[in-house]
């Protein structure tokens, strides 16, 4: 794993950051957790790639509050509006419209 930051999928919306910052603090130190309010994932924040790694081997899978976890590293996000980098918007293959 390359960075510190994890996914935490599947989890239930009554969960909290500090029940979460304790389940992960079994692996190592907690730097930040963010829970996604309505939506079922948040992210926890590792002071290591390597306590990451440690946390995500341990805990995925795992059942947590009835609810199987899904931890995987967290992907970088997206830019607003689904476009992509590069992209053009408002021109159509690169022409302008007269």
């Amino acid at each position: 794993m390359e960075g510190s930051k994890l996914y935490v999928g599947n989890l239930s919306y009554a969960v909290t950051k500090e029940q979460l910052e304790e389940l992960f603090s079994n692996y190592g130190e907690v730097s930040q957790v963010n829970i996604i309010e309505g939506k079922g994932f948040g992210f926890v924040e590792m002071s290591d790639s390597k306590e990451a790694e440690k946390a995500r081997e341990g805990l995925n899978g795992s059942d947590f509050e009835g609810r199987t976890l899904k931890v995987d590293e967290a992907r970088p996000s997206r830019p607003k509006g689904g476009q992509r980098r590069g992209f053009r918007g408002g021109q159509r293959g690169g022409y302008e419209r007269y």
